[in-house]
């Protein structure tokens, strides 16, 4: 399920940024890059540079990204969680696109709100794990929708309402809307078994203990001026193995905004 909500995180991202999909097949997906895109993944200043200098448009660079991970060997780049490249489309949302506004293209129908938001949650002990919850709220009936991202990837979404099409307001509040959806989050996490805390907090008391008897022990033979030298350096490694060791969950909104959607294909949806 990981890799499928990164397919249809990747897909929607080059979709609403404009961006060709040439393919889009059992988790490959290739895409023409415009400018900026080209820019911000490629590096490849020197050539734009160039281009606009002799006074011709550039021709962005076409990509194959692969989440299938039976299909990795495949011709393409490898996209999961700790990737480069991902990293870097995290980056990139995170500093333009946090909010957005979008219509479903329908025909002459009202289109409901509903509040999406896309939540990268980092599990950090001794090892690290990264997932991606993507929620949507219906902003009149609070129904709430999990894998939004996945269940919408085959809905066409525009920054623009179509004609003869309306919104209806909602009933909830944007901000009220969130603190459900945040209620949700706090709820996923404390229904989950927090094994990895466990064995990384034991890990670190183990260690904290070894470290504690080393220092204790050239403490007992070291003179007032060494031992504020040795208590310093203890509580500084004694810092950084909290940093390195005691478990934490960091949640960071990659983006959000309010999607506009007919009834049907609502039902749909939620089916």
């Amino acid at each position: 399920m990981e890799q499928q909500t990164i397919h249809s995180y990747l897909q929607k991202f080059f979709e609403l940024n404009a961006c060709e999909l040439k393919g889009n097949d059992s988790g490959v997906l290739t895409v023409k890059l415009n400018e900026e895109l080209d820019r911000l993944l490629l590096n490849r200043p020197f050539y734009w540079e160039y281009i606009k200098k002799i006074g011709q448009e550039g021709e962005p660079a076409t990509l194959t990204f692969i989440t299938n991970p039976n299909k990795r060997e495949e011709k393409g780049e490898w996209i999961h969680f700790g990737s480069p490249r991902l990293h870097q489309i995290f980056q990139y949302q995170l500093k333009h696109g946090k909010y957005t506004m979008l219509y479903e293209q329908a025909s002459q129908a009202a289109l409901n709100p509903w509040l999406v938001v896309n939540i990268k949650i980092s599990y950090i002990g001794q090892q690290k794990k990264d997932e991606i919850l993507s929620v949507g709220l219906h902003l009149i009936s609070g129904v709430m929708v999990f894998d939004f991202m996945e269940r919408i990837k085959s809905i066409h979404f525009h920054t623009v309402i179509p004609d003869y099409c309306f919104t209806i307001s909602p009933i909830i509040k944007i901000q009220s809307g969130y603190r459900r959806i945040e209620g949700y989050i706090r709820q996923y996490l404390d229904s989950m078994e927090h094994q990895w805390a466990e064995l990384s907090y034991n890990k670190f008391q183990q260690e904290k203990e070894i470290l504690t008897h080393f220092y204790e022990s050239y403490l007992q033979s070291a003179d007032e001026e060494e031992q504020e030298q040795l208590t310093e350096r203890y509580d500084n490694e004694i810092d950084h193995l909290k940093k390195r060791l005691l478990p934490k969950i960091h949640i960071e909104p990659i983006n959000g905004g309010l999607f506009y959607m007919s009834e049907k294909t609502e039902k749909a949806l939620r089916a």
